[in-house]
């Protein structure tokens, strides 16, 4: 009976916190970096995506600019990118993952993902990208300058 009574009130806890999981490995500094060449991923429908990556990348002193793949060789280091939105009530970023590479070599991750789902009852997931992306990008670039 004791167990029944603590699923009872855990189980709604946690459908009504909604979790928001960010794994980074943030770039060195030794890289130097001061332009980074993004890639164009058109499977991303997600609005203002990319917008808030370039304003986060140049509130760190580093410069962007878009490219469609191939990117060109005369970028020394280039972004790749994947984002989801997840639909409840209005659609809401739920998954995205950046890759920072120096010509081939990945040299930054970042991850953000939203556990729960539509299950969550939490507003927090329908925080504008920019208010989700801005800390993801900025542990990224935590040793470049702001």
């Amino acid at each position: 009976m004791k167990k029944i009574r603590i699923y009872t009130i855990a189980l709604p806890l946690i459908i009504l916190a909604g979790c928001t999981s960010i794994n980074v490995r943030p770039v060195s500094k030794i890289h130097n970096i001061s332009h980074v060449c993004i890639e164009n991923n058109p499977k991303v429908i997600v609005a203002n995506f990319t917008t808030t990556i370039a304003d986060v990348f140049q509130n760190h002193g580093i410069t962007t600019k878009m490219y469609n793949a191939p990117v060109p060789n005369i970028c020394e280091y280039k972004l790749t990118y994947t984002a989801l939105r997840s639909w409840d009530l209005t659609p809401y970023l739920s998954h995205a993952e950046l890759r920072l590479f120096k010509r081939n070599k990945k040299i930054g991750y970042a991850e953000y993902h939203i556990t729960g789902g539509s299950m969550s009852l939490s507003l927090k997931k329908w925080a504008s990208v920019k208010k989700k992306m801005t800390p993801v990008i900025n542990k990224l670039l935590a040793q470049y300058k702001k």
